[in-house]
């Protein structure tokens, strides 16, 4: 090795030195295992943000905008194993109805693929058909886009655009079949009440839907309830599709109109690169040909830690319990493990079934500590067919979707 060469090692190893020491001055602690930090780290204690703003009926929401309403929940406030209406995250691409009458609130279903177009009552709904309850897990597709860099446009999600509740209502392949499909029918489209932005009513809020087969599996729902009330304004009242593990933008809230299509729906927000990504890995900041980019469909294994927060200090003797959920769109997880040395060891955790299909899974683990300072808890999940959440950022894509990074939280401990 020339002199050269040793001379920039050297400067590398103080640089880094250097950085690890601000690091640790900015947080206030030590920072344990800091010959691990990967490069490029951010500690999850600088990412913390303030006291959030709320919205009526949804106290601790952080607001991200407010036209159309946009609202995620702290991690912490989802430790409930199913969410309560108050803790489900809010997306909304236009404005939601006014003066909503359900006694004359109807469902059509048509397209070209329809055997026989059908308009249905809430009535009819409820009592021809029948009545079940599911959790559902729904997460918008960009959760997680505001760790993306160069950043992506749209609402800066971190990680709470996510939540399961219990749906009340029938499956959507009854209704489906109890008008006909004709043997061309290859996706499902929705038409909604929500107004556009504009109030230019020839324009669509949005407009998306589902290929057929999904469409078709037991666990795609038409919902009137939630947790066995009926659905709050914001989430569709009084009538939404629910069709968990994809993006939640596929199950439309409002709805009135059904189309059983013979093409690819390409209605409001299914086109160009909107819920799309590319087909193949892109440089960051690229700028990607729409016809290489595809729809996104089921969502990537993840999981959350939800006890404790983030920031818990604790003492060097005890030991740190924590739970949390994980989801793999329409897979099952398999596993979940946890690291508190950014990721060189893994201890596996405690992993429940789902209550049923697609319905996120609780897990439970213990962590101990050798000694004080800063340490950070990963959480890392596994789904059925072997893929891992990555310990860093994903590709990059255009719109920032589909962020599946381990979670993280800070842990003081001494």
């Amino acid at each position: 090795m020339n002199i050269e060469k040793i001379k920039l090692r050297d400067e590398g190893k103080v640089a880094r030195r250097s950085f690890v020491k601000a690091l640790s001055t900015a947080i206030g602690a030590n920072i344990v295992f800091a010959n691990l930090v990967p490069k490029g780290f951010l500690p999850v204690a600088l990412a913390q943000t303030a006291e959030p703003f709320s919205i009526p009926g949804k106290p601790g929401l952080t607001i991200l905008n407010d036209r159309p309403v946009n609202a995620e929940t702290s991690a912490h406030l989802l430790n409930d194993a199913i969410t309560p209406a108050s803790r489900l995250f809010v997306r909304n691409n236009g404005l939601p109805p006014e003066k909503v009458d359900i006694d004359s609130w109807t469902l059509s279903i048509g397209g070209e693929s329809v055997v026989n177009s059908k308009t249905y009552s809430i009535k009819e709904l409820k009592s021809k058909f029948e009545n079940i309850d599911l959790a559902l897990t729904l997460e918008c597709g960009g959760n997680g886009r505001a760790e993306f860099y160069p950043p992506a446009s749209g609402n800066q999600w971190t990680t709470g655009a996510v939540g399961c509740p219990v749906w009340n209502g029938i499956r959507l392949k009854d209704v489906l079949e109890d008008c006909g499909m004709k043997d061309d029918a290859v996706y499902i489209a929705y038409h909604s009440a929500d107004r556009h932005l504009s109030q230019d009513s020839t324009k669509d809020a949005i407009s998306r839907g589902v290929p057929v087969w999904k469409a078709l599996e037991k666990e795609s729902m038409i919902a009137w309830g939630m947790n066995g009330e009926p659905l709050p304004s914001h989430h569709g009242y009084p009538l939404r599709l629910v069709c968990g593990g994809w993006p939640g933008s596929t199950s439309g809230k409002w709805i009135n109109k059904i189309d059983i299509r013979n093409q690819v729906h390409d209605g409001t927000k299914m086109t160009g690169t909107a819920y799309r990504v590319p087909k193949y890995p892109v440089k960051a900041g690229a700028t990607v040909p729409d016809e290489d980019m595809e729809i996104i469909e089921s969502m990537p294994v993840k999981s959350l830690i939800t006890y404790p927060q983030s920031g818990v200090e604790i003492g060097v003797k005890d030991t740190l319990k924590l739970n949390g959920h994980a989801w793999a769109g329409d897979l099952e997880v398999a596993s979940l493990s946890v690291s508190n040395d950014f990721g060189q060891t893994w201890v596996e955790a405690n992993l429940k079934k789902p209550v049923n299909r697609l319905a996120w899974q609780q897990w439970t683990a213990e962590v101990s500590f050798s000694k004080k300072g800063y340490y950070e808890v990963w959480a890392r999940a596994v789904d059925s067919e072997g893929t891992s959440q990555p310990m860093l950022i994903p590709g990059w894509n255009p719109k920032g979707y589909l962020n599946n990074s381990c979670y993280r939280i800070a842990v003081y401990v001494g």
